[in-house]
């Protein structure tokens, strides 16, 4: 079974880097989410590695690792929070704890999601891909990032229902910032192969393709174990977004995760938007899915909100979920059972 942490409204949250840092000249955006969330009544434990940065990574991964495993292990800590991702989070695999980690929420995406993931199959406790630390830094928080404090928050055997944006943010404009940080401009439309409504159900897993491919064919990327330990074998709805992969290295990729089994019993395919998805010889992102539906003989839905355009849903991996689009939206419902 799914095991999932809950988040009380005054809980501790603990800041570590197992990926990126942050420079010294953007430690300000640090502190700035930090005390938005203070006047909410939550408190902080920050680790040190939040605060450095040298050569793509916060520090060296067995220290990056060390302050996690403490994190992790350490009651008074009730959520993790990294202050974004980064490029090198798979270093310190290696080197986690996870019989010793307790039940506790961890909450990020980008590189973060290779660890949301690797945590999820290897120990059955449902982590969050959602918002990061810095992005909860604004006057105010639009209505589906702010879905991440409710989704922690519903207890063990409850539901969490979420709805597409009704906009999302097509470029930053960092010299105008806007009360929720994110500049949300352009309409959203949830997007399927088929043209028509779709309906899937089944647990969901996933993350940024860049990242968690890498786990294909390692101990950390056993989904067959996984299913069968955790999940009874129930189909899979899987989740998936684009940081900066080409058209053709996205298909790779997730054929080299097909060819692993990954894709065994699976529901669906959801496709964040994506500011890559770069075109070769004409080869599209949408001629993929097509490709890719027509393979597997699956629904997929994609340019849904989740990734690296914003804003974004919060998909919790392991839970059970109902995804359902129609005319250009989406509605999320997510058992925590």
């Amino acid at each position: 079974m799914i095991t999932y942490p809950h988040m009380k409204k005054t809980a501790t949250i603990g800041v570590t880097a197992p990926s990126s840092g942050v420079d010294p000249e953007l430690h300000q955006i640090v502190k700035d989410a930090v005390a938005r969330l203070e006047e909410k009544g939550y408190s902080f434990q920050i680790g040190e590695t939040t605060w450095t940065q040298h050569k793509a990574k916060a520090a060296p991964a067995l220290t990056r690792a060390e302050e996690l495993n403490q994190m992790m292990t350490n009651d008074e800590v009730e959520v993790i929070i990294p202050p974004w991702g980064g490029e090198l989070l798979i270093e310190i695999l290696e080197h986690l704890d996870f019989e010793s980690m307790k039940t506790k929420w961890i909450l990020g995406y980008s590189d973060v999601s290779l660890l949301l993931l690797t945590v999820t199959l290897q120990t059955g406790i449902a982590t969050a891909h959602g918002t990061n630390l810095v992005d909860l830094r604004g006057e105010a928080c639009d209505p589906t990032t702010a879905m991440w404090e409710q989704a922690l928050s519903t207890e063990s055997g409850g539901e969490v229902i979420q709805y597409s944006s009704e906009k999302y943010q097509m470029e930053w404009d960092h010299a105008n910032p806007s009360p929720h940080v994110f500049h949300l401009t352009e309409k959203t439309e949830w997007k399927t192969t088929t043209g028509e409504r779709v309906e899937i159900e089944g647990r969901l897993l996933g993350g940024c393709v860049d990242v968690i491919h890498h786990l294909v064919g390692t101990p950390y990327g056993d989904v067959a174990t996984f299913r069968r330990r955790f999940i009874e074998e129930e189909p899979v709805v899987w989740y998936f977004e684009n940081c900066e992969m080409t058209t053709t290295d996205l298909k790779r990729s997730l054929l080299q995760m097909k060819l692993a089994g990954w894709f065994e019993e699976c529901a669906g395919i959801l496709f964040g938007r994506s500011a890559a998805n770069t075109p070769v010889e004409g080869y599209t992102a949408e001629d993929m899915y097509q490709e890719l539906a027509h393979e597997l003989g699956i629904p997929i839905v994609y340019d849904i909100d989740c990734g690296h355009v914003p804003p974004q849903l919060t998909l919790i991996n392991g839970a059970y979920a109902k995804v359902e689009t129609e005319n250009g939206q989406g509605k999320v419902t997510q058992w925590f059972k």
